[in-house]
């Protein structure tokens, strides 16, 4: 309750002072909720992320080549390129098949202890459905592949 003490003025004037004590006294309130609650809401598993290094890519004549992109035509199908020969998935198992086979031979077979597995390099547009690319991977695992890697193009200035 307000009371107007002293004035030269006889007349009331209605008070236009607002009381913000109570204003304060809530936000206080509610920040020191957020400040509790917060930390409580937000949980983070601690991770170490890689850093990003571009490697040049060592090409040898044994590795292979894979280029995977969805259909052109905007359908939910992939393209498989063996080098420049475009292959379904069957055609792209047995080939994985047999270049390993073939490595291994000339290699000395398994049993050799020098044994180089051939290593395989995908190249994946941009646009290509997920799908494509881990489904190529997969491919290339059942074969026998240990090593697959990713080709691809560094960000401006970032060597």
């Amino acid at each position: 309750m307000a009371i107007s003490v002293g004035g030269d003025s006889s007349i009331e004037k209605p008070m236009s002072d607002i009381n913000t004590t109570p204003l304060v006294d809530v936000m206080l309130v509610l920040l020191i909720i957020f400040l509790i609650a917060v930390p409580v809401v937000i949980q983070n598993v601690k991770v170490t992320l890689p850093e990003v290094v571009y490697d040049p890519t060592t090409t040898k004549p044994e590795n292979v080549s894979l280029s995977v992109r969805g259909a052109p035509d905007g359908s939910d199908t992939c393209e498989v390129y063996w080098n420049m020969s475009k292959v379904t998935n069957e055609e792209l198992l047995d080939r994985a098949v047999e270049k390993l086979k073939k490595e291994i031979e000339r290699q000395g077979g398994v049993g050799n202890p020098d044994l180089e597995l051939p290593e395989v390099h995908i190249r994946a547009d941009i646009d290509t459905p997920y799908h494509c690319v881990g489904g190529t991977i997969y491919t290339m695992q059942r074969a026998g592949f240990v090593k697959v890697g990713f080709i691809s193009q560094p960000a401006p200035g970032g060597g």
